[in-house]
């Protein structure tokens, strides 16, 4: 008999088929990220055309923003402009269309995310089974739940905001009274215990999206979903997000060195030749990061339902192995 693995005398641990991507048992580490890898390996024409489409548009729209504020602020990050001070009412201009700006890329980018983690992670639910997927199939299968989808984002995205908000507030309200020192201490105190929670909540609700696409779930069943799927397991997925997230970072930054330097080089900052070579740069990162993201969350989700569930036998029947629950 074989050691015992991270699962016991498990028999399906060492004897598990493989119909795709993935064995169909619970995921190590290493299956996760070689899983995600060639995810996008078996469907790059579907996987990167989708991500580079989406980033495509993005940063285009991004870029016309970016160019737009530009021309319109000479330098919006200095009190100074043309070696005068900038007058308060032309910095509060400065400031509205910073905010202006911001809002625009912001719900661009989110509208771009939540196209791309739709199409993205059928294709990845498709590659577990290896079965071939195409972009009609994918857009087929993703676009009742957009809608869905997009709710769910903005529920993820603007909990925390508000939880970050709540734990800063008071110690700004107490700062602008005029205790400057207690108010900076309960404005520290209450960013920790937010920024806590605020991590909780992102690990817990991290599971919401595949389980909105694939279980074709409502936004309120979908959140109940992840919380449930992560019991138990959070520092594990914490952990293993954290290293995606980390191994992303390091990925786009390395892509990007080489066009911030050509950037720079290609005019200020603001000028349209600097944002034209900075959108080329994030594109490309984009294109690669999103597939792989999308990957390690399906996967994760995935992981979690074999564990809990026995997904890996329903799997193994829609892809067709005979007698694999018989083993379990």
């Amino acid at each position: 008999m074989p050691p015992p693995g991270p699962y016991g005398h498990h028999p399906a641990y060492y004897a598990a088929p493989k119909p795709g991507v993935i064995p169909l048992r619970p995921l190590s580490v290493s299956d996760l990220l070689e899983g995600a890898v060639a995810a996008v390996r078996a469907h790059w024409r579907t996987a990167l055309g989708v991500s580079l489409s989406v980033s495509v548009v993005v940063q285009a729209i991004s870029t016309a923003v970016n160019g737009a504020f530009f021309a319109h602020t000479a330098n919006p990050y200095s009190l100074t402009t043309a070696g005068r001070y900038v007058d308060p009412g032309e910095a509060l201009r400065s400031l509205r269309r910073l905010t202006a700006q911001a809002a625009v890329t912001s719900i661009v980018g989110m509208l771009g995310q939540v196209l791309a983690i739709a199409l993205l992670t059928m294709v990845v639910s498709r590659s577990v089974l290896g079965r071939p997927v195409t972009f009609a199939e994918t857009w087929r299968d993703a676009r009742p739940q957009l809608g869905r989808l997009l709710g769910l984002l903005l529920v993820v995205v603007v909990v925390p905001a508000l939880g970050l908000g709540i734990g800063i507030v008071p110690g700004a309200i107490v700062a602008d009274t005029g205790s400057v020192g207690a108010g900076i201490a309960l404005v520290m105190l209450g960013g920790a215990i937010a920024s806590a929670v605020v991590c909780w909540l992102a690990v817990s609700l991290s599971l919401s999206a595949p389980t909105l696409m694939l279980e074709k779930q409502g936004v309120r069943a979908a959140l109940t979903r992840s919380f449930r799927l992560v019991r138990g397991s959070w520092w594990r997925i914490f952990g293993i997000g954290l290293l995606s997230g980390l191994l992303v970072f390091l990925l786009t930054a390395l892509l990007q060195v080489p066009f911030t330097t050509i950037a720079l080089s290609a005019g200020p900052v603001g000028s349209w030749p600097n944002l034209v070579v900075t959108a080329v740069g994030a594109v490309i990162g984009t294109t690669l990061a999103l597939p792989f993201t999308a990957g390690m969350t399906t996967l994760l989700y995935i992981d979690q339902r074999i564990r809990r569930e026995g997904l890996d036998i329903e799997l193994a029947r829609a892809a067709g192995i005979q007698g694999y629950g018989a083993t379990r």
